[in-house]
């Protein structure tokens, strides 16, 4: 009698105890938080930078000069990207025409480590116009002849769009406010992100498609089109991995024909170069990438040193964006002088 009595309890311990398993299992699998806040889009980037700063891939870069609106930004605000910015997922909304991709529209979600309080009061000074949904304050900031639309969703969670439509950014602050499901992210993104290799640090899911005028750079590779799926871990170096998911096989062949092309042509060039001028890194880098078939897939694989990654950032630009100079003053009236012999100020 007794464990007739028992058998009901042990039953539903079991039962809850698999349920638990089984949404472990799937949050494992499924996209980060951030990103399964995004709306559908063409495309989806996403980066860790806890996970960079960890591993120190980076090392130590040389100090980064703000233009003046940026550091008008850290200052107000607190907060500093280089530095706070945790996690960022992207959504990039392609569009139509001669320059779809210079046109296109882009709604993002970021971990950060935030000042709440500062960070609304810096958007209030700049938003023409402040939406309450669901208690959350949307500040519509004109940019660049759009509106962007910025909501911080919680203590260390900001999202922002400049898509046309209003809905999509409240659609963020809808999917903020329910409990996040393993299940949940847009449609694209759910279908592909399993082809993520687990521990990746960036990963990015775009729409491949070369028949728009605006993207020739994607008709080089791809005739018909495609998703791309490329990824970034690092296991002691930095391992790149992209895939290209084509129609059918005789697709994937021609990609990869391409691709085997294209890195010939890069080979052939590192060769020209004088063996005291090659670059170790770059050398590196060509003699480690690797090209598969795979049914409907062409695969690139490739080891990409940190100390590449170190001298790509050092020989960027300092200022993404050139300084304004301030107006300038009205020339001084010359005055006669007294002594035959007067030195020269060469001004600071």
């Amino acid at each position: 009698m007794r464990i007739r009595r028992s058998l009901p309890m042990v039953m539903a311990i079991l039962l809850v105890s698999g349920a638990v398993a089984l949404v472990v299992i799937l949050r494992k699998h499924a996209p980060p938080e951030p990103a399964r806040l995004l709306p559908g889009a063409d495309g989806f980037f996403y980066v860790n930078l806890q996970w960079l700063r960890r591993v120190n891939v980076l090392g130590d870069l040389p100090a980064v000069h703000h233009d003046p609106e940026y550091q008008q930004f850290i200052e107000a605000t607190g907060f500093d990207f280089e530095r706070d910015l945790e996690q960022a997922a992207i959504a990039i909304h392609y569009s139509t025409g001669p320059s779809a991709l210079e046109n296109a529209r882009f709604s993002s979600v970021f971990v950060a480590k935030l000042d709440g309080e500062r960070l609304r009061a810096y958007f209030r000074k700049l938003a023409a116009s402040i939406d309450n949904y669901r208690s959350i304050d949307i500040y519509n900031i004109p940019r660049d002849g759009r509106t962007l639309r910025l909501a911080i969703l919680g203590v260390d969670t900001v999202a922002a769009s400049n898509h046309d439509d209003p809905q999509v950014i409240r659609g963020i602050v809808d999917r903020s406010r329910k409990l996040a499901s393993p299940f949940a992210g847009p449609a694209l993104l759910r279908q592909y992100y399993k082809e993520v290799p687990f521990a990746s640090m960036g990963w990015a899911v775009l729409k491949v498609q070369p028949s728009a005028a605006s993207s020739p750079e994607w008709s080089l590779l791809f005739a018909r089109p495609a998703v791309l799926v490329t990824s970034i871990r690092y296991l002691g170096s930095l391992h790149f991995t992209a895939t290209a998911f084509a129609a059918d096989e005789e697709q994937a062949r021609q990609i990869s024909e391409k691709a085997g092309t294209f890195l010939s042509l890069f080979h052939a060039a590192e060769s020209d170069v004088s063996a005291p001028a090659a670059d170790p890194d770059i050398k590196t880098l060509l003699d480690s990438v690797k090209l598969v078939e795979q049914r409907n897939r062409a695969i690139l694989t490739a080891i990409v040193p940190a100390g590449l990654v170190r001298k790509l950032l050092a020989e960027s630009p300092i200022e993404a964006v050139p300084q304004v100079s301030p107006p300038a003053s009205p020339p001084e009236p010359k005055r006669k002088s007294k002594g035959k012999n007067r030195e020269k100020q060469i001004p600071n």
